[in-house]
């Protein structure tokens, strides 16, 4: 049995997907777009790499990663997913894509389902708010691809050192504060930057006793430039 989305009407319509359309609308398009919920364990596959994508994902509840693994094992994330979001857009707006990310339920999630299909499609109601969600998706596939190539200047930097430094300074500058919270624990953030997390423990210890910055669990303080 499909979970109840009536709860989360308000994270739906305040998604980027439905930025503009008033709320009688977005009812209207859920039904136009084949809207199916889904609910998830912490630790299930929400999607899994080898799957063909035919509907992009909205969460709902919890929070989720996207992440690729090659054949050893090794994984990188390549982002988080909160409520609000969508992922795997790329991949359903691709015919005969097969998915080679895996997107994984950090906590028990509850997900919206869109035909994609649909989306790129004028439907046969003809709704007028339809070229707006349109809109919407294209500006938010734009976003992450600006995010990705943000995350290429961090791999791009050739130490454990600097790829942090890149990290942590473009966060800074995101939330417009020396002070912020990063969605990644320690794991994640060293599989994020496809690092060691051992050597990035230690060098982020390293960057606390120079005096460069503090930190408690995902909560940094930026204080000093590094030296040179």
């Amino acid at each position: 049995m499909q979970p109840d989305i009536t709860p989360y009407f308000p994270i739906v319509q305040k998604s980027v997907l439905f930025s503009g359309v008033q709320a009688d609308e977005v009812t209207a398009m859920l039904g136009c777009l084949g809207a199916r919920a889904a609910a998830f364990a912490k630790g299930d596959f929400i999607l899994r790499p080898g799957e063909r994508a035919t509907a992009l994902g909205l969460l709902l509840g919890g929070t989720a990663h996207i992440a690729q693994e090659d054949f050893w094992g090794n994984r990188n994330i390549l982002s988080r997913v909160q409520p609000g979001q969508l992922f795997a857009e790329s991949f359903a707006c691709t015919p005969g894509a097969v998915l080679d990310i895996g997107v994984v339920a950090d906590s028990p999630a509850t997900v919206l389902f869109l035909e994609v299909g649909r989306v790129l499609t004028t439907c046969s109601a003809a709704c007028g708010f339809h070229s707006r969600v349109v809109r919407n998706l294209l500006a938010d596939m734009a976003g992450k691809n600006l995010r990705f190539h943000e995350k290429l200047t961090h791999m791009a930097q050739r130490t454990t050192r600097q790829k942090l430094l890149s990290y942590l300074s473009a966060e800074s500058g995101r939330q417009g504060s020396a002070q912020f919270d990063i969605p990644f624990d320690r794991q994640q953030l060293a599989d994020y930057l496809s690092v060691d997390r051992s050597a990035m423990s230690a060098e982020l210890s390293r960057l606390r006793r120079e005096g460069v910055l503090d930190y408690c669990r995902n909560h940094f303080t930026l204080l000093q430039p590094p030296p040179a």
